[in-house]
């Protein structure tokens, strides 16, 4: 299976099937107020660096990172389709979402999941990544974790 990861504009056709399987999944499990992910319009005008991972040709996960100056880079919409699951994609995307960030002279990561992402959870600790308390603009809420990653300079 040849893979590809390039930066897509999260309002094309493929992101927005990607962004909308994802909504749709999370609003089956958590209420709207424990949901932190940003629409398509918010991704475009908070300028996401938006990617999109592709498995022979076709939309197989994705992800962003909004940089916050050099301080921190926040994953947002981090999705792989079910059926792409187990190949490794989410860490795929994770390492080129970290690289964007190095080159960007950002030094860590930082994350908001549910705590019913078991396998993202299980993914994000196996990467590195340690849960911290909530930062801004998240507060304390029982059903979400908050997660950072310290990254080695490029």
């Amino acid at each position: 299976m040849t893979t590809r990861i390039t930066p897509e504009r999260p309002d094309t056709p493929g992101a927005m099937a990607l962004i909308a399987e994802l909504e749709a999944h999370l609003a089956s499990l958590y209420p709207a107020e424990s949901r932190h992910g940003f629409s398509v319009e918010r991704l475009l005008a908070e300028s996401v660096a938006f990617f999109v991972l592709r498995a022979d040709g076709q939309p197989a996960g994705c992800g962003g990172i909004k940089l916050f100056g050099r301080d921190y880079g926040e994953l947002k919409r981090m999705y792989v389709r079910p059926q792409f699951r187990g190949a490794g994609f989410g860490q795929m995307l994770i390492d080129h979402l970290a690289g964007h960030a190095r080159v960007n002279g950002v030094g860590r990561l930082r994350l908001e999941t549910g705590i019913h992402q078991v396998a993202a959870i299980k993914l994000y600790e196996g990467a590195g990544f340690r849960r911290i308390p909530p930062f801004p603009p998240y507060r304390p809420d029982p059903l979400s974790l908050c997660f950072e990653k310290p990254l080695a300079p490029a």
